[in-house]
């Protein structure tokens, strides 16, 4: 028996029900924050629901990302809409990072 994280600092324990039964109330738990149309949430799932979390989020408009894997478990950020990539200004020529600086 496992417990189920329903919202952070809230967790459930369903006595004598089986491991299908509790991945059946993990993709429900998702299903209704999906359907809710949060743009953004984390989830603690057990690693034998991820596939499935995975196939409904997309189909709902969401992107998954795995944050932390542990014991079974994985914690998982939905996130809706395109996410542009975060862009970091490179230099290659210490030299002209010398001369950029030393002109400041």
């Amino acid at each position: 028996m496992r417990h189920i994280h329903v919202v952070p600092g809230l967790r459930l324990r369903f006595a004598g029900r089986d491991e299908t039964f509790n991945e059946g109330v993990e993709i429900g738990l998702i299903a209704a924050q999906l359907a809710s149309g949060i743009a953004e949430f984390t989830m603690t799932l057990a690693a034998g629901t991820l596939d499935q979390a995975r196939m409904l989020a997309t189909n709902m408009g969401y992107r998954l990302h795995v944050t932390t894997m542990d014991d079974g478990a994985v914690e998982v950020m939905f996130l809706t809409g395109s996410r542009r990539p975060k862009l970091q200004l490179v230099c290659n020529n210490p030299s002209y990072a010398h001369k950029r600086n030393s002109s400041a």
